[in-house]
């Protein structure tokens, strides 16, 4: 199989589209905002007067609990000096890996992001992957292994770990002496994600790290915040891999977080909610006349797989045309990093977006399938 590019490449290149082409890859929210998120937009000023009065650790502090409160980490270490702010969520994950033994081993989940083991390994760590179907069945990764990637809810499949599992991998880890990572960049839009993960791993007596991420929730053009938290008995040198890429995140923007996160629990939830899923409807249902589906019917983040027929066109060829047609969406096989070739009967498609974006995707996508289908049959 000829290489594909990985996926924030893909990513980029929608994003900087000359031509204006449609762009469903980035799992980032691009859709209109709200009237209350508007309103709070509107107050930007306020926000930078505000940060510019008030002291940056009362500011921080004050958009660590709301948020953190808004999502359910009602025992995150607030105000310990172990949760960090950073540009984005992928600053965090560097961060982590430069702050991990170099040639360590650690296990990722599989399929995930690409970016997230691409980190990794440009830092020097080995990596191995831990199938979803293994985390399902508590089916644990013995030594070497230093660390436990989990994405919880997983992008692109949107599996949630369940409470008692990672309670499981927990005890597994404080008695392995393994670390447990913790990417929860999706937990914000979905209720089943929000149990306390700090306190089921706290209980564990197992090292962990944690990375929250506000870009997923609110169309708010990049300005958004990573956290990096971490277990009081970690002795890694978080803090140093941290001074070594910034000095500080926005306080204007750690202002915005914390009113966004007030917006969020006062019906801002509910209303993005029934935004994604009426977009899932719509994808669902337009790729159901041509014969395909879901792959993750009970996936509840803001992105939906499709899954592809062994005897039709691959992800690749798909994605190819869907390009030729003006539209960006996502193959597959780099969510599968270790092993592609698993990947190439799913496509992806970001469901952040608005409703007509949606609807022209969807059609683009069915039209493009069924005319590659007919093309193949013709051969």
């Amino acid at each position: 199989m000829t290489p594909v590019a990985n996926l924030t490449t893909m990513e980029v290149d929608a994003l900087t589209d000359v031509d204006g082409g449609l762009n469903l890859t980035d799992g980032h929210a691009r859709f209109v905002l709200s009237g209350q998120q508007a309103e709070i937009i509107g107050r930007l000023p306020e926000m930078f007067a505000d940060a510019s009065r008030r002291s940056f650790p009362e500011i921080e502090r004050e958009a660590h609990t709301t948020f953190l409160h808004a999502v359910g980490q009602h025992t995150a270490p607030i105000g310990t000096g172990r949760i960090l702010s950073c540009y984005s969520s992928t600053l965090a994950t560097d961060i982590v890996a430069r702050a991990l033994p170099a040639g360590a081993t650690i296990a990722v989940l599989h399929p995930t992001f690409d970016n997230i083991a691409d980190l990794f390994v440009t830092r020097g760590l080995e990596l191995v992957p831990l199938p979803e179907e293994a985390l399902l069945a508590r089916q644990w990764p013995q030594s070497p292994v230093r660390a436990v990637v989990l994405t919880h809810p997983n992008n692109p499949t949107g599996l949630v770990t369940p409470q008692e599992h990672l309670r499981s991998l927990g005890e597994h880890a404080a008695r392995n002496g393994q670390i447990v990572i913790l990417d929860a960049s999706f937990r914000g839009q979905v209720h089943d994600a929000q149990y306390d993960t700090y306190a089921v791993l706290d209980s564990t007596g197992a090292d962990w790290i944690t990375i929250e991420d506000t870009g997923k929730l609110w169309p708010t053009h990049e300005l958004k915040i990573g956290l990096l938290a971490y277990s009081s008995r970690l002795t890694l040198p978080i803090e140093r891999a941290f001074s070594e890429s910034l000095l500080s995140a926005s306080p204007v923007v750690l202002r915005l977080i914390t009113e966004l996160a007030r917006d969020w629990t006062t019906g801002g939830y509910e209303r993005s909610h029934r935004f994604i899923e009426d977009n899932r409807e719509i994808i669902r249902s337009t790729i159901a006349e041509v014969g395909l589906s879901l792959a993750d019917p009970e996936s509840r983040i803001s992105v939906a797989r499709i899954e592809l027929p062994a005897d039709g066109p691959d992800s690749n060829l798909l994605y190819k045309d869907m390009l030729n047609r003006g539209v960006h969406v996502l193959p597959c096989a780099p969510f599968h990093w270790a092993d592609p070739e698993g990947g190439l009967r799913f496509i992806r498609l970001s469901l952040a977006r608005p409703r007509a974006t949606i609807i022209t995707a969807a059609q683009a996508l069915a039209a493009s399938y069924l005319d590659l289908s007919a093309a193949s049959t013709r051969k």
